[in-house]
């Protein structure tokens, strides 16, 4: 069993996050939809796709139609406003990132920043989060959880827990939380693997469980910081005859 600090524990999300410049990754996507703790799940096919990456929020979700391999879906995020292409439903929707997700068809509550949020590991911001420390060890499991509480203003929030395995040290889970406390995201890391020089998971289980969906990476190619990520690539235009949806 390893012991690190505090600090050494920010240094390793330093060391995972800021080498992340741009990625491509080519991944399969195993979808499920309903109740995440409890209750009926949906599992949906299992689905090919590409996602593009250009710090600092920048991201490209393409999923391919497991049957006739066209385009399934194309939605891109950039700052604060996020674009989503379907083109069998030949629909184009645009909107805040903020916006809530009201969908009764869950997957299409589905985010390009639900992606980003899990993707990266970022470290706190130590002009806005305060950290704290704790040591998760018991006879069923050994870790570190390192908690990030926002502070804005005279507020207070818990913001993130990045989890630590204490047996290697590597990040097992994040989770995100709204200002009431409640889960946002929790995402779960493994089969760490060094690309370019940069360690990165092969394995990324996303749980939204407000939003009521799953998606499970599994990474199958990944290029880290190829030289041909650039922002055009995360332009995404409305194809003609398209029916255009507004969430705000």
């Amino acid at each position: 069993m390893l012991t690190a600090t505090k600090e050494q524990l920010i240094q390793k999300l330093h060391d995972v996050s800021d080498p992340v410049q741009s990625f491509l990754m080519k991944t399969d996507m195993s979808p499920s939809v309903g109740s995440l703790y409890g209750g009926k799940v949906t599992d949906y096919p299992t689905i090919s796709g590409f996602i593009l990456f250009l710090k600092p929020q920048s991201i490209r979700v393409v999923a391919l139609d497991p049957v006739i391999h066209t385009t399934a879906f194309d939605m891109v995020s950039v700052g604060d406003r996020y674009r989503v292409s379907i083109p069998s439903r030949n629909q184009f929707i645009e909107g805040l990132n903020g916006a809530p997700a009201l969908s009764n068809n869950k997957l299409e509550n589905l985010r390009p920043t639900a992606f980003l949020t899990a993707l990266m590991i970022n470290p706190p911001d130590p002009k806005q989060d305060i950290t704290m420390l704790e040591d998760d060890t018991d006879e069923s499991k050994s870790l570190y959880i390192l908690m990030m509480i926002r502070r804005d203003g005279e507020q207070y929030y818990p913001s993130r827990s990045v989890y630590f395995d204490r047996f290697t040290l590597q990040i097992s889970r994040q989770k995100t939380f709204d200002r009431n406390g409640d889960i946002l995201s929790e995402t779960k890391y493994s089969n760490w693997a060094d690309h370019n020089g940069v360690q990165f998971p092969g394995l990324i289980d996303i749980q939204r469980p407000k939003d009521g969906y799953e998606v499970v990476l599994q990474v199958t190619d990944l290029q880290m910081n190829p030289n041909n990520i650039t922002p055009a690539k995360f332009i995404l235009n409305q194809p003609a005859g398209s029916q255009l949806r507004r969430l705000q």
